[in-house]
């Protein structure tokens, strides 16, 4: 039997209980680190498919290696399951993780005839900054891996997103209260330190590059309005189209701060910064077989020129694919109006679109999978990088 048959036989065996995956990570959100029924759902269903399971991988309880097969060609396909504070699965992870189980499961099926290992890793805390991929990939999770991918929903389908670089750190303005209509002069007012930083900010948009993003949010600002308030704290994003750019629009963010801090006799610290995440590198051999796998199940891709590819977010599989060759594919649900990260986008992850997103996303990694192992010219470049 041709291979990418019998791994969609095999896919749609376990089909019904992906999609109830799906569902039940859906129905239960879990925070960043925090994701321990999603984790657990995962690999007891890996375990129950005949995956070699190790869970709390790495120091990271939430993080789990599965593997099948034992061919030299190591193909890695990471699955995300935390979801956003408030609003859910507003960034669709539970489809993440069903995708990526669904695809395992399906290449496990031809792994040792085609010399292949499928290693699905359970990475956490993707949103937030919490960087759960960079955390594994510096500890060893991707080691021996030749590629790796996962498919993330969107609106419509992208081959190759724009997701950019970016930078997670807290604000924190120490000041000194004081009664605020009987003795202002007496307080420092950690209130006015983030006002100052945040025009500062607005003024400096005239000077970024398109491609350049700040925002963030106040967490704290006082305790009550005839105090002055003597700590105010938030949290921030720079994001750039590369690391280098990052690099670059970064101390101008900072010295807004520090005008903040000047400006008002607050003291500031920076506080929570975590390594930033890197744009993602996509593999163009290999994103053009998802795409050519993809379009054989259905799915259709807008043509977007270069000047007017949408800025993305931002993912901590852009470290990962600095490492080794890797894509990150959107895959359509049907949403629009509603997109990412709004609260309308989450009911649309439980819909009958985002349960077909689940099947071709899934079956387009598991052929790309064997596309890897069986077109000779693109195994040797992936083996020969070991």
């Amino acid at each position: 039997m041709d291979p990418k048959t019998a791994a969609q036989q095999r896919f749609t065996a376990v089909q019904p209980a992906v999609m109830a995956l799906s569902h039940r990570i859906h129905a239960h959100p879990e925070l960043g680190f925090a994701e321990e029924q999603a984790s657990t759902w995962l690999a007891e269903m890996l375990t129950e498919a005949g995956f070699r399971v190790s869970q709390g991988v790495y120091d990271l309880p939430t993080a789990f290696i599965a593997e099948a097969g034992h061919g030299p060609l190591h193909i890695a396909l990471c699955a995300e399951y935390d979801c956003l504070p408030g609003i859910g699965h507003a960034c669709g992870h539970n489809l993440i993780a069903a995708m990526a189980v669904g695809a395992g499961i399906a290449a496990a099926q031809v792994a040792d005839e085609l010399g292949l290992t499928i290693r699905i890793i359970g990475t956490p805390a993707e949103e937030l900054g919490g960087g759960g991929k960079i955390m594994l990939l510096e500890r060893g999770a991707f080691a021996g891996a030749h590629a790796a991918m996962m498919v993330h929903p969107s609106p419509t389908d992208n081959v190759t997103p724009q997701m950019l670089a970016n930078h997670h750190f807290g604000v924190r303005y120490t000041g000194k209260e004081a009664h605020a209509s009987a003795y202002p002069e007496l307080g420092i007012n950690a209130a006015d330190a983030l006002t100052v930083a945040q025009v500062a900010i607005g003024l400096l948009r005239q000077h970024l590059r398109s491609t350049d993003r700040v925002h963030g949010i106040v967490t704290k600002g006082g305790e009550a309005p005839n105090i002055i308030p003597a700590l105010t704290m938030a949290r921030y994003i720079v994001r750039a189209k590369t690391l280098d750019e990052l690099e670059d629009i970064r101390p101008k963010v900072m010295r807004c701060f520090e005008a903040g801090a000047l400006a008002t006799g607050a003291q500031l610290e920076i506080v929570g910064s975590r390594p930033p995440y890197a744009q993602m590198q996509h593999d163009p051999e290999i994103a053009a077989l998802y795409r050519r796998n993809a379009e054989a199940l259905g799915r259709q891709f807008p043509a977007i020129e270069a000047g007017q590819q949408r800025s993305g977010g931002s993912t901590d599989m852009g470290n990962v694919s600095l490492a080794l060759p890797s894509i990150h594919p959107m895959i359509g649900i049907q949403s629009l109006p509603a997109v990412n990260h709004q609260p309308e986008f989450t009911a649309h992850c439980i819909t009958a679109a985002a349960d077909q997103a689940i099947v071709d996303g899934a079956l387009a990694m598991a052929w790309t999978a064997i596309d890897l192992a069986t077109q000779a010219p693109l195994r040797q470049r992936l083996l020969g990088r070991a």
